[in-house]
């Protein structure tokens, strides 16, 4: 599989066309834009399951409809499958010690692969939630939350590491405050933005299938999926996305103005937050 072409073809992965940026909820702007959960079908079916997942949580049924969902689409998505069998793979090779007493994801995107590769695996899932509770399926297929886990050991799925935020908060906290240990994270995407070294700050051993970097972006220019002026706009961002958005809104001073007078609401809104936060010290005005 070319999970390059995985990215793009499902929409995980979109590149700004030459001449503009995609806003960020940070109130910052990008040339690029990844949401690894899209690999799951599409926009469309992971959407689906999102609202699925927010609409469903509480009911006694969640993680056994959750898991017939993620089943039905290993069964129909070829694109899908690959990924988690290189995830797979990825484990079975890290893995010296033996198997790991579970494979562990985090609400909400993480559970898009880790329930999945759980399955490959033939190890029970545990559920992480961002208030720190952990939780496992019992018999009849309820979720049921955990409190000890003595001696426990977990893989750790993940859609997407940036800063490893959520790791170092949330996920191996629960591991460890009950007793357990993440021995490993295994992630779809690493975007080159210091996550890798929290976790291993961590003591937690990480790889990621794919790294969001100059090799990326060469990539994409090979397959002739970006042009020149993207690849050069695309590298410099990744070297210092401070300096180079700041030149690049400089350089094009109709994008800020056509986004504010955009028919898009949540364009507009965008737009205000980046003029009047002014990250970049254009000395920006409404």
């Amino acid at each position: 599989m070319d999970l390059i072409d995985a990215l793009i073809e499902s929409e995980a992965l979109k590149i700004a066309p030459v001449g503009e940026l995609f806003f960020y909820t940070s109130g910052t702007v990008g040339p690029y834009y990844i949401n690894t959960e899209c690999l799951f079908g599409g926009p469309g079916p992971t959407k689906e399951l999102l609202d699925f997942i927010d609409a469903e949580a509480d009911n006694p049924f969640f993680a056994l409809n959750l898991q017939e969902r993620v089943r039905a689409r290993i069964d129909e998505d070829t694109r899908y499958r690959a990924v988690i069998d290189e995830l797979t793979a990825a484990i079975l090779d890290a893995e010296e010690d033996g198997p790991s007493t579970w494979i562990s994801g985090g609400a909400r995107r993480d559970w898009f692969f880790s329930l999945a590769v759980a399955d490959s695996l033939d190890r029970p899932h545990l559920y992480l939630f961002k208030d720190g509770r952990a939780a496992d399926v019992d018999s009849e297929g309820n979720l049921r939350f955990v409190d000890d886990l003595t001696d426990a050991t977990s893989v750790h799925i993940a859609d997407l590491v940036t800063e490893a935020s959520s790791y170092d908060r949330a996920w191996i906290p629960a591991l460890r405050e009950r007793g357990g240990e993440m021995v490993f994270s295994a992630n779809v995407v690493d975007r080159a933005q210091g996550g890798m070294d929290v976790l291993k700050k961590a003591g937690v051993p990480a790889t990621a299938l794919l790294r969001v970097d100059g090799d990326l972006f060469s990539a994409l220019s090979r397959k002739g999926l970006i042009d020149n002026e993207q690849l050069q706009t695309l590298t410099a961002y990744f070297k210092d996305p401070q300096s180079a958005m700041g030149e690049f809104l400089s350089q094009h001073p109709d994008f800020i103005q056509q986004s504010l007078n955009s028919d898009d609401e949540r364009t507009v809104a965008r737009a205000r937050q980046l003029v009047e936060q002014d990250p970049y010290d254009l000395g920006l005005k409404l």
